[in-house]
């Protein structure tokens, strides 16, 4: 089969398409052929570093979009021929590749109406969101939420669930994104760029501040929105942690909640890794009631992969980019 090969460490900018076997499902799992692959920063990220697990050439990829080729022992709910979506495992070969691997308990079903590449464009920054809202956060008693980087894949998917749940949606984005970013559902807009965010969302917010802030930008972004939090509220991190010193045991009776979606296929809870599949169901169901958006703007060739990864990790892009593989 034709995949995107990593040669080594690092060496992701010079990716090229090359000739490798077609893997074969073990038990409990399936081959997929590929039909679409969304491209995600933890694709540059983790192959600036590379991974223990991996053997070289080795193929990035996480979200994968495409029908059942064949299926492993024990596997009775997919057949040859259903359309699937499913988040890779960061330790295994992934999806820049004609054919790829899942475990079929976290696997979800494409419904008809949602094409292969918005399907692709879903799960690593979309499960994320639907995570930190639904998984992680009170949503029920939580009314205003600041969401990071409304252009960008986390984000952007964050602002439509926090809208479709009712709340009042603050969120950061450069001038130019602002027009992008309300029509995914913002109340508000900052553009951190060129303004003071804290003392726009305490302007926003009659100087109480936020329940909620959702943060996928850094650490030192988490450790600054602890300052933009109402009394007992929640910072969700999702790119590393903040400094917990900044605020002082006692007072503002801060929760915290980390997220790490891939933590889920290494947890050896079986009701976590097939969480994977039930968040999968249930956000393409909203994509095909059109409630959501999957945010693709951009779809290319698998060759291509590697300078769309440069421009990812540039932060020149926004919403979503998918490889069309077949």
């Amino acid at each position: 089969m034709k995949a995107l090969l990593l040669q080594g460490k690092g060496e992701w900018k010079e990716m090229q398409v090359g000739e490798v076997s077609v893997p074969s499902p073990g038990p409990g799992e399936i081959l997929v052929e590929v039909h679409a692959a969304g491209l995600n920063p933890v694709d540059y990220k983790t192959a600036t570093g590379g991974n223990p697990s991996w053997t070289y050439p080795h193929i990035l990829g996480l979200d994968v979009a495409g029908v059942v080729a064949e299926t492993g022992e024990g596997v009775t709910r997919w057949k040859n021929g259903d359309r699937v979506l499913y988040h890779g495992d960061l330790k295994k070969p992934g999806g820049f590749a004609e054919y790829g691997i899942a475990y079929a308990d976290r696997v979800s079903r494409i419904p008809d109406g949602v094409t292969f590449e918005d399907a692709a464009a879903l799960p690593t920054a979309g499960y994320t969101a639907y995570q930190a809202l639904h998984r992680k956060l009170p949503l029920e008693r939580i009314e205003t939420l600041l969401i990071h980087g409304g252009a960008g894949g986390v984000g952007g998917f964050g602002v439509q669930l926090a809208k479709l749940a009712g709340k009042k949606v603050i969120s950061t984005a450069s001038a130019h994104n602002h027009e992008y970013v309300r029509s995914l559902g913002a109340d508000e807009v900052i553009d951190y760029r060129t303004e003071n965010i804290n003392e726009r969302v305490m302007a926003i917010t009659g100087g109480r501040g936020v329940d909620a802030v959702v943060d996928a930008v850094s650490r030192t972004s988490a450790s600054e929105s602890l300052d933009l939090l109402a009394f007992m509220g929640h910072l969700v991190y999702i790119a590393g942690p903040p400094d917990f010193t900044r605020i002082k045991p006692f007072s503002k009776v801060v929760s915290y909640h980390e997220i790490a979606l891939g933590a889920a296929h290494g947890s050896g809870d079986p009701r976590a890794e097939h969480d994977l599949a039930v968040i999968g169901d249930e956000m393409l169901a909203l994509m095909e009631q059109g409630k959501l958006s999957s945010q693709l703007q951009e779809v290319i060739k698998l060759e291509d992969v590697p300078e769309a990864l440069i421009r990812l990790s540039e932060r020149h892009v926004q919403g979503k980019i998918v490889a069309r593989i077949k």
